[in-house]
């Protein structure tokens, strides 16, 4: 029987390195694609080969692809540029779209790599009315802009399409669609986190009453080793939790935390009012908004996933987000990022 290898793409960041983790733990060989001169390559866990490379270069690609005669792979393709402006960028299409064609071809090039999974994101799929809930789909070819809105999105929308478009002609390739992340062993401090850390110092007494779905990076982690395990070729699986209110969110990170929390939540008109002026004034001046418009769409569009597929046929599921809460806290006060 041959030893296996699991080649995970970004592992030096939050899902991937708990990625990393999980597999390292129950006794998995584990090789970590880092960039090169990535300051968090410290991050990536202990027990895993470090391959440093870049998704937009073959050469390296097929560095890290290589293995011993006798060695099997899975690749676990977690790696991208995240952004929350939703303006085109050429750096994020290269690096989203680009990187995973290249991964594609490499993988084609290597018969003893059995399989692929392709982290993707709920924010890929189309919308569809509040109210209704979101599934999977298969139709991401030239994404909608109304209902696949902002670049990192459209990114992750083609480059799903990609994986899909070679799962069908052969390739072992499946998809997972996470939706939002938090959770402890956060050491980048994400855009969830930061919020967390704000609310937690009575930085933030203003917010906006829109909602959200966030899901421990360790469930996320484990419906994607699981998809490895055992999705099938050519399917999606959507990993969510439950949408949640600001205020739920907020009222949780307060009493986990001792703290007063937000006092005041804006409605979504008023919020999308403040945030064109304050948008027009940043441009003025040259500077970064404190609020914008996406930022609003994001807290107003329907975040209702429904990740039913996934728990009947990989087993996922989701831990209270008081739980998570309450474990990512108790992380941050260990690292004395909060007092």
């Amino acid at each position: 029987m041959n030893e296996r290898i699991y080649l995970i793409t970004g592992a030096a960041g939050f899902l991937g390195g708990t990625i990393c983790r999980q597999l390292l733990d129950r006794g998995e060989q584990v090789r970590a694609l880092v960039l090169p001169g990535d300051r968090a390559i410290q991050y990536v866990p202990s027990g895993a080969e470090i391959v440093e490379g870049d998704l937009c270069d073959k050469a390296a690609l097929e560095r890290f692809f290589t293995v011993k005669k006798g060695y099997e792979t899975i690749i676990l393709h977690i790696a991208s540029i995240v952004t929350v402006d939703p303006a085109y960028n050429k750096k994020v299409i290269d690096v989203n779209v680009g990187g995973t064609r290249n991964i594609i071809e490499v993988m084609k090039a290597h018969p003893e790599c059995k399989k692929m999974v392709y982290c993707s994101s709920t924010g890929a799929i189309p919308e569809l009315p509040k109210g209704e809930k979101i599934t999977e789909t298969t139709e991401f070819e030239l994404p909608d802009p109304e209902k696949v809105v902002g670049c990192y999105s459209q990114s992750k929308a083609r480059a799903t399409e990609l994986v899909l478009e070679a799962a069908r002609e052969g390739l072992n390739a499946c998809v997972v669609h996470p939706s939002g992340i938090l959770g402890p062993e956060d050491y980048a401090i994400g855009e969830t986190t930061s919020t967390l850390i704000k609310i937690i110092n009575g930085e933030m007494p203003v917010a906006i009453d829109g909602t959200f779905n966030l899901c421990d990076v360790r469930d996320l982690a484990a419906g994607t080793i699981a998809a490895a395990d055992k999705g099938e070729r050519g399917e999606c699986y959507i990993l969510g939790n439950d949408e949640v209110s600001f205020k739920q969110f907020a009222q949780l990170v307060a009493e986990e935390s001792n703290v007063k929390g937000v006092g005041i939540f804006l409605p979504i008109r008023m919020a999308n009012f403040l945030a064109t002026m304050m948008e027009k004034q940043a441009k003025k001046k040259g500077k970064k908004p404190v609020m914008t418009k996406f930022s609003v769409y994001n807290l107003a569009r329907n975040n209702n996933f429904d990740s039913g597929k996934a728990k009947a046929q990989l087993g996922y599921h989701t831990r209270s987000y008081r739980e998570t809460i309450h474990d990512e806290i108790h992380w941050l006060k260990e690292r004395g990022m909060i007092a």
